[in-house]
């Protein structure tokens, strides 16, 4: 996907991604996103269900100018609590690398194997956490930003936390069940959008069908 000059541009998914047991080789998904001129650009994706015994290598790359402003979110739900599913097993890859101007600014992974699953519902790792999102921002103002978002952050029911990492904000969003992880993120893309004033960054309408 590619904004270019002054385009405003949402993209989302028609349905959560579904990822299911694998024999082998992970299912590979690879999402690129370029931010170009003053380009405004949210890539707000549904939730990636992972099943038990599911593998998966997801990379995230984005590239983005200094005078554009883009949101990324990627987040994963591992068995949905609802129907009482457990993850016991499987390869989770996840993947990010941001380029501003070229130049690589962020990476960051997680990676859970079979030998890491029995340990996640450790307190240092996932605890009782079964759905887990990370959102990008880049955008004008960022040391401003950051503390509202923090504000943002804060009144959520989900756990999240906040960060600035050079030219971008990093944000963290945790939470028992995939359900209420979707609340917490429309929450935080609402107050988001008002923030930022009319543009693309608010919830998807598809996430309501």
């Amino acid at each position: 996907m590619v904004a270019q000059g002054n385009a405003s541009v949402a993209v989302t998914t028609q349905a959560a991604e579904k990822v299911y047991r694998a024999l082998d080789r992970p299912a590979r998904i690879l999402t690129r996103l370029k931010a170009e001129g003053n380009a405004r650009l949210a890539w707000l994706p549904q939730e990636t269900i992972v099943f038990n015994q599911a593998r998966i290598a997801r990379q995230t790359e984005i590239d983005v100018s200094s005078g554009a402003e883009l949101i990324a979110l990627e987040w994963l739900v591992l068995g949905r609590i609802e129907s009482g599913e457990e993850v016991l097993g499987g390869h989770i890859l996840d993947g990010w690398r941001i380029r501003v101007d070229g130049r690589l600014v962020w990476a960051d992974g997680l990676l859970v194997s079979d030998q890491v699953f029995p340990q996640l519902r450790n307190t240092a790792l996932l605890s009782s956490w079964k759905a887990i999102a990370t959102m990008i921002y880049f955008g004008p103002r960022a040391e401003t930003r950051l503390e509202r978002l923090r504000e943002i952050g804060a009144s959520l029911e989900c756990t999240c936390g906040v960060t600035r990492v050079g030219a971008i904000i990093v944000i963290r969003v945790a939470a028992i069940a995939g359900a209420d992880l979707r609340r917490g993120l429309r929450r935080f893309l609402d107050q988001l959008n008002h923030e930022l004033g009319c543009g693309p960054f608010g919830v998807p309408k598809m996430w309501s069908c």
